[in-house]
């Protein structure tokens, strides 16, 4: 039977204290038509998390009846795009024919390697009825030897994601493993995703054997080392510290990590890559709109009609 790691109370408040190298806040980030998010991943002073090169958190927000999330088609290479809801729907259709409806709970885990298009709509009938959305959007950035893998999408159904509950914890594996769970989810690298909920008072101990770590706080409030910590702060956690989290009330929190990239990443756009080459090559694709006799930017069946265009130049980062 698996279980989680009973409390040690011997482990210091220094020792605890010590675990917590940086706080990130969110830089705010409108989407278009009034969708906010809030980034907290990539940052000056935080360019990753593991293996994690960008982080979104948005809503949780309500729309009236009429409006809808409408994210045209898009390119991406060298990365995949993990998105993960806590409420809502979104329709994804990419430029290898998949349409899925992705709700809370799901896993959508798009690796675009040497290119892919895709596109995030509301339905027609929440559109009409009104609807909610909240959730994570987050991309890993692929290793150097993988970076121009064949394109491929996965849809992970909440029910086969592994889940462990008890002492006040609720942990489900998104991916990677903790607690002697295993998520299904593949993944080019060593890498950890979890969602954790805890009821008042609950404590935590967190897995200490995934590289670098970052906890994100959805809702709620924990307490490490004496201090209270506010939701939509990233924890960076030094590697290998063992971490205790307390909810000081109901607290909802994720934690990513992983083995760091080989080497860095630079970041235009929908552009993650090892090579500021790669990224000059995709501009011009997608400019040029190179999709049709085995270009990397086909077009998306069901929404071919529209497509974001490439923004104003700016520095590849």
């Amino acid at each position: 039977m698996k279980k989680l790691p009973d409390p040690d109370p011997t482990v210091s408040a220094q020792a605890i204290g010590s675990a917590i190298e940086m706080v990130t806040e969110p830089h705010d980030r409108d989407l278009g038509d009034g969708f906010m998010v809030r980034r907290l991943l990539p940052r000056a002073t935080r360019r990753s998390v593991g293996p994690f090169v960008f982080f979104d958190h948005f809503g949780p927000v309500q729309f009236p009846p009429g409006r809808g999330l409408d994210v045209r088609p898009h390119p991406h290479i060298n990365l995949a795009t993990v998105t993960y809801l806590f409420d809502g729907e979104m329709i994804h259709r990419d430029s290898l024919g998949s349409q899925q409806a992705i709700r809370p709970g799901d896993v959508n885990w798009m690796t675009a390697g040497r290119g892919i298009v895709h596109s995030e709509r509301t339905d027609p009938v929440r559109r009409a009825t009104g609807w909610s959305s909240h959730g994570l959007q987050l991309w890993v950035g692929l290793p150097r030897a993988h970076e121009e893998t064949a394109p491929t999408f996965d849809h992970y159904p909440a029910a086969v994601l592994p889940s462990l509950e008890e002492r006040g914890a609720l942990v489900r594996v998104l991916a990677g493993q903790a607690y002697g769970l295993r998520s299904p989810v593949r993944t080019h690298s060593r890498l950890i995703y979890l969602d954790v909920q805890l009821e008042a008072g609950a404590t935590l101990e967190l897995p200490d054997d995934d590289g670098d770590r970052g906890v994100y706080l959805v809702a709620g409030a924990v307490s490490c080392d004496g201090q209270r910590f506010a939701p939509h702060r990233l924890l960076s956690l030094r590697p290998g510290s063992r971490v205790h989290l307390r909810a000081e009330i109901a607290t909802r929190f994720v934690l990513v990590g992983g083995e760091p990239l080989d080497g860095p990443r630079h970041i235009w756009w929908n552009f993650v890559s090892s090579s500021t080459e790669r990224i000059e090559q995709a501009k011009r694709d997608w400019t040029e709109r190179r999709g049709d006799g085995g270009g990397p930017f086909p077009l998306v069946p069901g929404d071919e009609d529209d497509f974001i265009p490439l923004p104003a130049p700016r520095p590849v980062t």
